[in-house]
């Protein structure tokens, strides 16, 4: 009996032993992640916001100003709020276009068709790429004053547009290569597509549901978890681009394409006023943040969960 007892004790301690050395083993290989967590997302996180109350140049020391700098943004500082509507903006332009256009590749490409694969690679492409800098600089020569698109609308005898020369010409050049770059989202939303039963589409058809009815009735709601998510997403992303507005067009023309982050990036390393940008990086964050909350917020009044999951 007492044999029994000792060999239970000393079995539980054993598996003790091995699930702590298992944990530990876990944190060993977590160790550099949380690293770079610390270093180059938590530290610039709190130093941003710490900064954001002072007044620095990156030459000399840091001083206090208190809220002087978010004063300055709404009171003083017009170009800064005309950045906000800029980039508020550019985020309508693309996002929807960007989600419709990719789960319409996608319906397509979820059929079975001969070489498929290969067609979804290539759709695929420009999401890789869309973020280069060099497919950027492409852009840039496509669209200028003597470039390939003015080129062929001379061919058919039209007249050449001013496409980075006109405000309203910028902005649409730039949010039509973040809307090529939809492979991300249509990726996503193929998987979506194939998670739902065939079955649902078979019956819908014995009864005699139209094309558009099964798409509004079926396809809609079983993959809107999928459209919220790439809508999140999307819109995260819109609001912090930075490439196309910096690479094309440099914030012009007349500051139509100055978008917030563009004008962080020149407040912090043109004019070296690192308080200033910091403080207008914070009040971009604020703003991602009440939007995405927002549509947390509004998912239960079209995001459909099948397991009850929208309560």
């Amino acid at each position: 009996m007492e044999s029994a007892e000792s060999n239970n004790t000393r079995n539980t301690k054993l598996k003790r032993k091995t699930r702590n050395k298992n944990k530990y083993t876990g944190l060993i290989y977590l160790l550099p992640w949380l690293i770079g967590l610390g270093i180059f997302t938590i530290y610039p996180f709190v130093s941003s916001l710490v900064l954001s109350f002072t007044d620095y140049n990156l030459i000399s020391a840091p001083s206090f100003v208190g809220f002087q700098n978010y004063v300055k943004l709404f009171t003083s500082d017009k170009e800064f709020v005309n950045s906000l509507l800029a980039t508020l903006k550019y985020t309508v332009m693309t996002v929807p276009v960007q989600l419709a256009f990719a789960l319409f590749v996608a319906f397509i490409l979820n059929f079975k068709l001969k070489g498929i694969n290969m067609y979804r690679t290539a759709y695929y492409i420009p999401s890789i790429l869309g973020g280069n800098v060099a497919v950027a600089v492409l852009w840039r020569f496509l669209f200028s004053a003597d470039g390939l698109i003015n080129q062929s609308i001379q061919f058919f005898g039209g007249e050449p547009v001013g496409w980075l020369s006109d405000p309203n010409a910028a902005m649409f050049v730039i949010a039509l290569l973040k809307v090529w770059q939809f492979g991300s989202a249509m990726v996503i939303f193929l998987a979506a597509l194939k998670e739902i039963p065939v079955e649902l589409y078979e019956a819908a058809q014995v009864d005699g549901a139209k094309k558009w009815t099964i798409f509004f009735k079926i396809t809609l709601p079983l993959i809107s978890p999928t459209i919220f998510f790439n809508l999140v997403m999307q819109m995260v992303n819109a609001l912090q681009e930075f490439n196309a507005p910096y690479l094309i067009t440099n914030g012009g023309p007349l500051k139509a394409t100055d978008l917030t982050s563009l004008m962080i990036y020149n407040n912090a390393f043109k004019f070296f006023k690192m308080g200033y940008a910091s403080a207008m990086s914070w009040i971009l964050f604020i703003i991602i943040m009440i939007l995405t909350i927002t549509l947390f917020k509004t998912q239960s009044k079209w995001v459909y969960y099948s397991d009850g999951g929208n309560e």
